[in-house]
């Protein structure tokens, strides 16, 4: 796999500083610089992932013995909280979380601001009704200014369909009175050409947001993959498994860098035994439970009337269930046409 060249922001001014702490930390406390370069190797590239490591997982690393995970271990222990705290402190930790613009003010409301950093939200629906033209106006708002919807930051983008397309991004960077190449610059791509590689990316990306500043991850479809790789009810079980964990790294990055991170999902008929007499959703999302549990904000799009489109906050921790209608336009996500 080629390089990654680490695009420049288009300002020269000091970045936010990332939630993490470097895995070099470490160095300060006796841990020996050939150790900290296998947890790299192997993903760990921050002082909490190590923290918050099975100690089993790290004990598989090639060339790091059981003590030595131990010491490790424990000396991450020292530096980031693993215990009980008070409501209260996870009051004021949520005021530093921000919320990026979709670009419609109605969608906004509804999400009471955008796409929340330091969760996962899911976005699914039908064919062209709206996910991936959602993805690349985030691609864009994310690099904007907090107070005026965005992130301040990069964005990685992992595509696993074919559809993403930087002459997109520029159109709507152009709209939004950017410069369209500083915009493609402060974008990270990867296509994803099966599972494996795709839970392999979220290891280069740990690296990345390590030495960057990046507010938004997107994947863009979670599911497309493992829908062609794994077939029938006998590799379901396998299936599961392996979404499983990669959704649990993609948490794992939110938690640990404050990311917002956006994951698009296909749909599958409904009550299919039921036929035309069925009352319920015609269409479900693929993933099954596992899907819906790591999911922190689930949002349904579908078309709505004439050019506009629906979106309906199913399921979330802290929002209500209501819709919002929007439409698409050459800015992107925009308010609905009447």
């Amino acid at each position: 796999m080629e390089a990654y060249e680490e695009p420049q922001m288009q300002a020269e001014e000091e970045e936010p500083p990332s939630f993490a702490t470097p895995i070099e930390k470490l160095q300060e406390f006796g841990i020996a610089a050939a150790d900290i370069k296998k947890l790299k190797d192997n993903g760990v590239h921050s002082v909490e992932a190590l923290a918050h490591s099975n100690k089993r997982d790290l004990n598989n690393m090639k060339g790091l013995s059981e003590a030595k995970v131990d010491k490790m271990q424990k000396e991450s222990f020292k530096l980031v909280h693993m215990g009980f705290t008070t409501a209260t402190s996870i009051m004021e930790q949520r005021k530093d979380n921000i919320r990026i613009s979709t670009g419609c003010k109605e969608f906004d409301t509804v999400l009471e601001g955008g796409i929340e950093t330091g969760s996962i939200t899911e976005v699914y629906g039908e064919f062209r009704c709206g996910k991936t033209q959602l993805c690349h106006t985030l691609c864009v708002k994310c690099q904007m200014a907090v107070d005026q919807g965005g992130g301040e930051g990069k964005a990685m983008y992992i595509d696993t369909e074919g559809t993403f397309r930087p002459e997109r991004l520029v159109q709507i960077a152009e709209e939004y009175g950017l410069c369209g190449d500083d915009v493609l610059n402060n974008v990270a791509y990867a296509r994803a050409h099966n599972t494996q590689h795709q839970s392999e990316l979220l290891m280069q990306a740990a690296g990345m947001m390590t030495d960057a500043r990046f507010s938004l991850m997107i994947v863009d479809s979670v599911t497309a993959l493992y829908r062609t790789e794994y077939n029938g009810r006998g590799e379901l079980s396998a299936r599961q498994i392996h979404l499983g964990r990669f959704l649990r790294s993609l948490q794992r990055l939110a938690d640990e860098f404050g990311i917002a991170v956006l994951v698009t999902n296909q749909v599958v008929a409904a009550n299919l035994d039921a036929g035309a007499f069925s009352m319920g959703p015609k269409t479900q999302p693929i993933g099954g439970n596992i899907m819906a549990h790591a999911s922190t904000t689930r949002l349904a799009l579908r078309k709505g009337k004439q050019e506009n489109r629906v979106v309906k906050v199913v399921c979330s921790p802290s929002l209500p269930e209501r819709e919002a209608t929007f439409a698409i336009g050459t800015k992107g996500i925009v308010d609905s046409k009447e």
